[in-house]
């Protein structure tokens, strides 16, 4: 998961949803089970999800398994098509903007007896459950975080904040004299338009994103939130709307930090080792994000990076679920996919694996054990057709950067059309 506009269309899937699968892996002649497994990403995890499957099949010889891997931009649609055409895999990845669109059309078989969960945090854990079934199971946890390079902010003449005490106020201001500092050669920070930020800002204010099959959020909170964006631009702690909009649509390879050109930026904790790497390997921070003044809570978050799930109606139920508890619970399997998927969500795996995370992913974790008394609890997965929430907040907030709406209109028509299309 990113800060970058991740697009994947709820049509085909609320569509294809309505198809329940056929059955998917089954029994060879020789006895043997085909499981078919089906995930996104880079190179590396497909690297270690192949070596991972390797390891289980060396411990279960009778079970083979078959990875369907893809890049994220098409894999929701490509997961839809497979549903649609009662072909879906036994083996399912789901992020959770998805999981109820699955769960509830009867797409996802119930874990809850067949998956040990008994050493992952029950909040966590209660993040990939509805109506007391537990439909999915977490891969890892991470937190959408603030992040800061020290040596630009301090080659700017200014100091790391206090992250325990800074406002959205302070935030800006920090912003601006980066980019004044720098004579406009870093900017203080890349915008951020996730979902997860506005969560996080709506929280502090006593509000939450959502409130059943309904926008929780007031028309101030979502002003007040596009507010901090106009602000960073107007002061040019950010660079200007088309280019802030730009970055928006990017990966952490072609932001700010990997143009060595910006101090700051929002994203998941557990891309920190991404944006280490595309920076050049430069030393970075995570940081807790600013706080509207007087807030109570920070409204930081533990969400899983990614569920595992298995289909309803594979053919190899007992067999699906076996592979999900090994790629959870095995702390062989924890060595080798480390926190590609989020730091381990098995506290047992954790404490076997910890000590060989690369020095950058144990950063992200004493940063999470850091702020883990402040967190509030994991959401609970969206309501169905949410899985367009992100485009449809992009959409308006393009609107009000470049100054086609007034934010007083553009908030009230996107609680009308968000909740037109989470009602359902």
């Amino acid at each position: 998961m990113g800060s970058s506009r991740k697009r994947w269309t709820a049509a085909p899937l609320a569509i294809a949803v309505l198809m329940i699968t056929a059955a998917c892996g089954g029994e060879g002649a020789n006895g043997e089970v085909t499981l078919r497994f089906s995930y996104w990403g880079t190179d590396v995890r497909q690297q270690r999800t192949e070596e991972a499957i390797k390891r289980f099949e060396a411990k279960n010889p009778a079970i083979n398994v078959v990875g369907e891997f893809s890049g994220f931009g098409t894999y929701y649609e490509t997961l839809a098509e497979k549903v649609a055409a009662g072909d879906a895999p036994d083996v399912i990845t789901l992020e959770i903007r998805g999981l109820r669109e699955y769960a509830e059309r009867g797409t996802l078989a119930d874990l809850s007896s067949e998956v040990s969960t008994s050493d992952l945090d029950a909040k966590v854990l209660a993040a990939g459950a509805m109506d007391g079934k537990q439909f999915a199971v977490p891969t890892g946890v991470n937190a959408w975080s603030l992040v800061a390079d020290p040596k630009a902010i301090e080659g700017a003449g200014q100091k790391l904040p206090r992250d325990t005490a800074w406002t959205w106020d302070d935030y800006i201001n920090l912003a601006a004299r980066i980019t004044a500092g720098t004579g406009g050669k870093v900017y203080g920070t890349q915008q951020a338009f996730n979902p997860a930020f506005l969560q996080i800002f709506a929280a502090q204010r006593g509000e939450s994103f959502y409130n059943g099959n309904k926008i929780g959020m007031s028309p101030e909170t979502i002003k007040a939130w596009w507010a901090v964006h106009r602000r960073l631009i107007k002061a040019k702690g950010s660079p200007e709307v088309a280019k802030s909009v730009e970055l928006g649509t990017q990966g952490v390879d072609r932001s700010l930090f990997a143009t060595g050109t910006g101090a700051m930026g929002m994203w998941w904790s557990n891309e920190l080792s991404a944006i280490s790497k595309a920076s050049g390997g430069k030393e970075v921070e995570l940081l807790r994000m600013p706080k509207v003044e007087g807030a109570a809570a920070g409204g930081m978050f533990l969400q899983p990076a990614m569920f595992y799930s298995a289909s309803a109606k594979s053919a190899s139920q007992a067999e699906a679920a076996k592979f999900i508890d090994f790629l959870i619970n095995d702390p062989e399997a924890g060595a080798i996919i480390l926190s590609d998927r989020g730091l381990p969500a098995n506290s047992r795996v954790l404490a076997a694996v910890r000590d060989k995370l690369p020095e950058i992913d144990k950063k992200t974790l004493a940063f999470l054990d850091e702020i883990k008394g402040e967190l509030t609890d994991s959401p609970a997965a969206p309501p169905k057709g949410a899985s367009a929430m992100e485009d449809i907040l992009t959409r308006y907030t393009d609107e009000v950067l470049f100054g086609r709406m007034r934010p007083d209109n553009a908030a009230r028509k996107f609680i009308t059309e968000a909740n037109a299309l989470i009602a359902g």
